[in-house]
């Protein structure tokens, strides 16, 4: 039995993995902001098997309830083996092109909150010498592209500040996890159409469960998209500033 917190609870995909922890036998703790929807979450995931579920209410832009959330965690489960990271949101890039504060507050929500989690999720693997740390970026953090580039510059910066952590936390018997979905239809997609690239949050959640178990530092989720970003990152820029991607 694993002892397994996850901060975004609610979100489509972090549910998704929590049912296969809990068919599993795990014990889970789950975070987010909206306690009804965790409440409804932790009872369905008792039914399918978890050996218990606990829950707590945060925001996680809200940095100094951090260490309060870790520290009711791990006495709840008796200990922590894996964290996974999978809050997030969706700007509207034109809104924040024209807003300062947005962009800023977008920065925030998708990557300064979710790097102040992983540090302090860090050095508490790194303490007891051993723990997953899972983290979920994006695509969209391996270039900039004019379409999502506020959303893109956040990912980025958690995708590179998660190659340091790794890079530290190795040789202390801590994985650290890089998690990069493409297309999820999930709620936060549902005004955007869908096509022969999009995956359900069932198939990303079963590539993350893979990934925590083999040890892996970063997965693309569908895999194909190491593919398609690869050929992304290698455009010429003078020819990728006249794309619209």
């Amino acid at each position: 039995m694993q002892k397994i917190l996850i901060i975004g609870a609610t979100s489509a995909i972090a549910e998704a993995t929590a049912r296969l922890w809990a068919a599993r036998g795990d014990a889970l703790f789950l975070v987010g902001r909206r306690a009804g929807r965790l409440n409804a979450i932790a009872a369905d995931l008792r039914l399918r098997g978890a050996a218990a579920v606990g829950c707590c209410v945060m925001d996680a832009c809200a940095s100094e309830s951090h260490a309060a959330m870790l520290d009711a965690a791990v006495a709840a489960l008796g200990g922590l083996d894996v964290a996974l990271i999978a809050y997030g949101s969706l700007p509207d890039q034109k809104a924040c092109e024209a807003s300062v504060d947005l962009t800023l507050r977008e920065i925030n929500v998708n990557g300064l909150s979710v790097i102040a989690l992983a540090t302090l999720l860090g050095n508490k693997f790194a303490a007891q010498g051993a723990g997953s740390l899972a983290v979920i970026s994006s695509v969209a953090g391996d270039r900039g592209r004019q379409s999502n580039y506020v959303y893109g510059a956040a990912k980025g910066m958690v995708t590179l500040f998660l190659q340091g952590l790794r890079n530290r936390l190795a040789r202390l018997g801590v994985q650290v996890l890089t998690i990069k979905p493409g297309f999820v239809d999930t709620p936060m997609t549902a005004a955007f159409p869908k096509g022969a690239l999009w995956a359900k949050p069932d198939a990303i959640a079963r590539g993350i469960v893979r990934a925590i178990e083999q040890k892996s530092d970063e997965v693309y989720l569908p895999a194909f998209w190491w593919l398609i970003m690869t050929i992304i990152r290698h455009i010429p820029e003078r020819v990728f500033k006249r794309l619209s991607l």
